[in-house]
C-alpha cells in the first residue's frame, strides 16, 4: 500500500501505446520527458540558468529543469535542460526513404558478385572537399571495419581503395577514371552551415561534366545524411549512422546488377 508523492503502485502509471499519440519516453510511458542541451552566450550564474529555463519554456518544454551547467570559458555557458512535452507523434502516418535491399552478409555478398558480375568490383571511397575526418569512411573501407562489421577492404570481390581525407573532388574523380573505379563512396562529418550539401553538389555535376555520372554507383554518407536528402542531390543512395560497410556494399553490388553496369 503507498499514497502521495511517493506512490509505487503500478495501476498509477500509464501503459498504453498508441502508434497514432507517441511521446516521449523518460521514466513511465507517455510522460513526454524530454533532455536539451545547449550552448548560450552567457556566463555562467543563476541569470544564465534562469535564461536557459526560459528558452525551454519557448521551445515547448513544460516545466523545465536545469540538470546540468558548466562554463565553457568567461562568457560561454553549456546547460542540459530536463522537462516535459506534450506533443505527440502519429507514428503509423510517417513515410520514409530508404535504402530498399536484402541483408546480405560479406559471404552472402562475395558469393554475389561472383555469381552476377564475374570480377572484383573497385571501390574508391573518400572524406571530400574541407572534411578532414575519416572516422566515417575508415568504419566502412578499413579491413577492421566497424562494430563486428568488417570493412571493404576484407572482402574477397571488392578492390577497396580509401584516399582518406580533404581530398578535392576534382581529384576524386581523377583516381575515379584511373582505377577505372565501379562506386564511389563520400563521407561527409564536418558540416557546418550546410557544406556537405554544397561539396556534394558539386561532385554530381563534375561527374556528370566528365559524363561518366551515369557509369558508376554513388553513395554518400555521414551523420546528417539520409537516403531522402542524397537522392535529391543526385546520389544513388545515403547512409546515415547505424550503417555499415555490408549494408553499403549490399546496395552497391545489386545495384550495378539492376543497371547492368557489368
Amino acid at each position: 500500500m503507498s499514497s502521495g508523492l511517493y506512490s509505487t503502485d503500478k495501476k498509477d502509471f500509464d501503459k498504453t501505446l498508441d502508434y497514432e499519440r507517441i511521446k516521449p519516453y523518460g521514466d513511465t510511458m507517455n510522460d513526454g520527458k524530454v533532455q536539451l542541451s545547449f550552448t548560450l552566450p552567457l556566463p555562467d550564474g543563476d541569470r544564465a540558468c534562469e535564461a536557459a529555463k526560459i528558452l525551454a519554456k519557448k521551445m515547448g518544454l513544460q516545466e523545465p529543469n536545469v540538470a546540468f551547467h558548466n562554463a565553457l570559458d568567461d562568457n560561454f555557458t553549456f546547460f542540459v535542460v530536463y522537462g516535459n512535452t506534450s506533443y505527440e507523434v502519429d507514428y503509423n502516418s510517417i513515410k520514409v526513404q530508404s535504402v530498399d535491399v536484402d541483408k546480405m552478409s560479406m559471404e552472402d555478398i562475395n558469393t554475389y558478385i561472383k555469381s552476377n558480375i564475374k570480377r572484383k568490383v573497385v571501390v574508391l571511397g573518400a572524406s571530400t572537399g574541407s572534411d578532414a575526418h575519416t572516422v566515417g569512411i575508415d568504419a566502412i573501407m578499413n579491413m577492421k571495419g566497424y562494430a563486428g562489421h568488417y570493412g571493404l577492404e576484407r572482402y574477397e570481390m571488392l578492390e577497396a581503395y580509401n584516399l582518406g581525407s580533404q581530398v578535392p573532388n576534382e581529384e576524386f574523380i581523377k583516381k575515379a577514371i584511373e582505377l577505372k573505379a565501379d562506386v564511389l563512396l563520400v563521407s561527409q562529418t564536418v558540416t557546418q552551415k550546410n557544406i556537405h550539401i554544397q561539396n556534394l553538389t558539386e561532385l554530381v555535376e563534375l561527374l556528370e561534366a566528365e559524363g561518366i555520372r551515369h557509369k558508376i554507383i554513388l553513395v554518400c554518407g555521414g551523420p546528417r545524411i539520409t537516403h531522402e536528402l542524397a537522392k535529391e542531390l543526385g546520389y544513388d543512395a545515403g547512409f546515415g549512422p547505424g550503417k555499415y560497410a555490408d549494408d553499403v556494399a549490399a546496395f552497391a553490388v545489386t545495384e550495378m546488377v539492376n543497371r547492368k553496369l557489368l
